[in-house]
C-alpha cells in the first residue's frame, strides 16, 4: 500500500524526480525526464507497478529521517535492537545518464536489510528482461533500459530482484541505478563516493546565492530548493509538481497530472526567485515564457510541456487503480487547450515584472506583448474557464476580468514609465472599461464582497489577488469586506478553499469535494497583513508552517479533518505562496 502523501520525500536531478517513503521504497520516478512514464508507479498501482525498497529486513518506518543541510540529499535512518542503519538517498547532477543511488551506512550494530527491486516500464504495464551482464543486473524492455551496481549478490524471484546482506559499524554498501535508452551501451561506471561529493558541491553552490533577511530563513531556503528540484534544467521551464493523479479528494476523480509548466505561475515565481537572489533562475523562466508564449496570441495555452509541449493530450491509465482507488489516473491535462482570459494578463504581468526589476526588455519581448494585447483588446469581454480550470461553463470570471485590466495596466506602465512604443491612451481607455465593468457586474454590494463571477453568490479565493495586482488598494473597504467574506465563508478549521465547488449549482461541473487550497491560505495571511491584520498574518503564516512534512515539503491542498496532505506533490505553487507571503510578512 502507498503511503501518506505527507510520507514522501523527494529526490532528483533537475531532470527529473523520485518520491521515497519512510519505509526505504522508491514508490515514483519517471525516467529520463519528469513527464516520461514511470518505471516506478507503486503510488498509483500498488507493488505490482514498480518499486525500490532499501530498508531493514524487519521493515517498518525511518525512526528520522533529514535532508543532509541545504541539499536534496535525503538520510534516513532506522534504531533496532540489532542496531542503527542509514540509507542515504540521491540523485547526483545529471551526466551522460540519469543515476538514482543509493548508499546503505552502518552506524552501529549489525544490521540485516533486505533489498526489493520491480522494475516495471510505462506506469507499471511492461516487465523487462532481467539478466546479469559484467558485473551488473540489466532490464531491458523495448526502449528503456536499466542497470543496477552493486557489490552484494542479487538474485531474481517472481519478477523481482532481491538482496540480503548484513551491514556493520563502519560498513558503507552502495547501489546505483542508471537509465539508459536500450540502444545505447552499457552505461559508464559511477563512483558512489564522488557522485555524493559531486551533488553536496552542486547544492552547497547554489545557495551561495540565497538572500534573504526575514523571520523564517529555513523554511524559506527549503522551499527554494524544492523549487530548483522542479526546474527542468534544460529548458529552465519549472512545472507545478513532480506527480499526476495524487487526488483532491481520496477515492474521487479530482486526480490531474501536474507535470507540466503553467503560465499563471509566472509572476509569483518570478518575485520569489528574484525576492531571494536566484536572478539567473528567474532569466531562465523568463526566457522559457517567451518561447513557450511566441506565436500566435489567440494560441496561448494555459499550462506547456517542460520543453514549450503545446500538444498535452489527457489519456487514463486504467491497469492503475489510482492512489487509495482514487481513480482515474491521468495523463496529459486536457485543461491546457481550456480557454483562459487570466493568461493573458499572467504573461504581461510576469515580464512587466522583469523588465521592472532590471532584467532588461527586448525587442522580441515587447513585441510579442504587443500582439498579446492586440488579442486581450479584442476577447476581454467574453466568458472563459477561469483561474482555477473548472470543466463546468465558462463564466464572466471575475479574476480572468481583473487580469486583463493587470495586462493593460502593465502595457501603459510600459509606454509612460519604460518609454517603449505603444499606443498608451488606446491601453488606458481598455483599463478603465474593465475596471468600470468589474467593480459594476462582480461585486455583491449587500455583502460587501467581490464574487467568483459576475451574478454569483459564491467567492474566489483568487479575490485576494485583486489589490496585489493594484487593482484597488488594500484600504479600500471593498477589499477588507471581501477578505472578511473569504474568511467567513471559504475557511475550512482557519484554512482556505479555492471556491466551494457547490456553489451556484456546481461551477466546476466536477462531482465531490477538495481540501483546502495551501497557496490559497498564504494568499490570506498575506491578505490579513495587507488590510492592517499584521499579528493575525504571522499567526496564519505560522500554523501554515506546521503543514509541511519532516522534509519541509507541502502538497498541494490540506485535509483538516483528518490532518493530512491532499493532492501531487511536492507543489511548486504551495512553495512560492510560502516564499513570497515570507518576503511580505518578513
Amino acid at each position: 500500500m502507498p503511503q501518506r502523501i505527507e510520507d514522501y520525500g523527494l529526490i532528483g536531478d533537475l531532470h527529473t524526480g523520485a518520491l521515497v517513503g519512510r519505509d526505504g521504497s522508491v514508490d515514483w520516478l519517471c525516467l529520463p525526464r519528469f513527464d516520461a512514464p514511470a518505471c516506478f508507479a507503486a503510488l498509483l498501482g500498488g507493488p505490482d507497478a514498480g518499486f525500490w525498497q532499501l530498508a531493514p529486513a524487519d521493515g517498518g518506518p525511518a525512526t528520522r529521517r533529514r535532508y543532509r543541510g541545504d541539499s536534496l540529499i535525503l538520510e534516513s535512518e532506522w534504531e533496532s535492537a540489532q542496531g542503527t542503519v542509514r540509507v542515504v538517498d540521491f540523485m547526483p547532477p545529471r551526466g551522460e545518464a540519469a543515476d538514482i543511488v543509493r548508499v546503505v551506512e552502518g552506524l552501529s550494530g549489525n544490521v540485516p536489510m533486505r533489498l526489493a527491486l520491480r522494475l516495471r516500464f510505462d506506469y507499471g504495464r511492461i516487465v523487462p528482461w532481467v539478466r546479469h551482464i559484467g558485473g551488473q543486473l540489466a532490464a531491458v524492455a523495448g526502449p528503456d533500459a536499466a542497470w543496477l551496481s552493486t557489490p552484494v549478490e542479487v538474485y531474481g524471484e517472481d519478477f523481482t530482484s532481491y538482496a540480503e546482506f548484513t551491514v556493520s559499524a563502519g560498513q558503507r554498501v552502495p547501489f546505483v541505478l542508471t537509465y539508459r535508452p536500450s540502444h545505447e551501451p552499457k552505461p559508464k561506471h559511477v563512483d558512489p563516493d564522488q557522485a555524493l561529493a559531486d551533488t553536496e558541491q552542486f547544492w552547497a553552490d547554489w545557495m551561495t546565492r540565497f538572500r534573504y533577511e526575514g523571520r523564517w530563513p529555513e523554511p524559506v531556503r527549503r522551499s527554494l530548493i524544492l523549487l530548483k528540484a522542479l526546474t527542468y534544467a534544460p529548458t529552465g521551464g519549472i512545472l507545478a509538481a513532480a506527480t499526476t493523479s495524487l487526488p483532491e479528494q481520496p477515492g474521487g476523480p479530482r486526480n490531474w497530472d501536474y507535470r507540466y509548466c503553467w503560465l499563471r505561475d509566472a509572476t509569483f515565481t518570478l518575485q520569489a526567485l528574484l525576492g531571494t537572489g536566484f536572478v539567473a533562475e528567474a532569466k531562465a523562466w523568463r526566457e522559457w515564457l517567451l518561447r513557450a508564449a511566441a506565436g500566435d496570441p489567440a494560441d496561448l495555452q494555459i499550462m506547456y510541456g517542460i520543453d514549450g509541449t503545446r500538444r498535452l493530450t489527457e489519456y487514463t491509465l486504467d491497469w492503475l487503480p489510482g492512489y487509495e482507488q482514487s481513480s482515474p489516473v491521468r495523463v496529459g491535462n486536457a485543461a491546457s487547450g481550456q480557454f483562459q482570459l487570466d493568461v493573458w494578463g499572467e504573461v504581461l504581468d510576469g515580464l512587466h515584472q522583469s523588465r521592472a526589476v532590471g532584467m532588461g526588455a527586448t525587442d522580441e519581448a515587447w513585441d510579442l506583448q504587443r500582439a498579446l494585447l492586440d488579442y486581450l483588446e479584442s476577447h476581454w469581454d467574453e466568458p472563459d474557464n477561469g483561474l482555477w480550470e473548472v470543466r463546468g461553463d465558462r463564466r464572466h470570471f471575475v479574476h480572468s476580468k481583473v487580469m486583463a485590466w493587470t495586462g493593460f495596466d502593465r502595457a501603459v506602465q510600459a509606454v509612460e514609465k519604460f518609454g517603449l512604443p505603444g499606443d498608451a491612451d488606446r491601453w488606458r481607455a481598455a483599463r478603465e472599461d474593465v475596471h468600470a465593468e468589474v467593480c459594476e457586474r462582480g461585486f455583491d454590494a449587500d455583502r460587501n464582497t467581490f464574487t467568483q463571477f459576475y451574478g454569483s453568490r459564491g467567492l474566489d479565493a483568487a479575490l485576494l489577488l485583486l489589490p496585489r495586482v493594484g487593482f484597488l488598494p488594500w484600504d479600500d473597504p471593498r477589499i477588507a469586506g471581501t477578505v472578511e467574506a473569504l474568511q467567513r465563508e471559504l475557511s475550512h478549521d482557519g484554512f482556505l478553499l479555492r471556491y466551494d465547488p457547490g456553489a451556484d449549482g456546481g461551477v466546476d461541473g466536477l462531482p465531490g469535494s477538495e481540501g483546502a487550497f495551501i497557496a490559497c491560505t498564504f494568499w490570506l495571511a498575506e491578505a490579513l497583513s495587507g488590510i492592517g491584520r499584521d499579528r493575525e498574518a504571522v499567526d496564519l503564516f505560522e500554523r501554515l508552517l506546521t503543514l509541511r512534512n519532516d522534509l519541509g515539503i507541502l502538497a498541494e491542498e490540506y485535509d483538516p479533518v483528518v490532518g493530512r496532505h491532499l493532492g501531487n506533490t511536492p507543489q511548486a505553487f504551495s512553495h512560492v505562496g510560502l516564499v513570497n507571503a515570507a518576503l511580505r510578512l518578513g
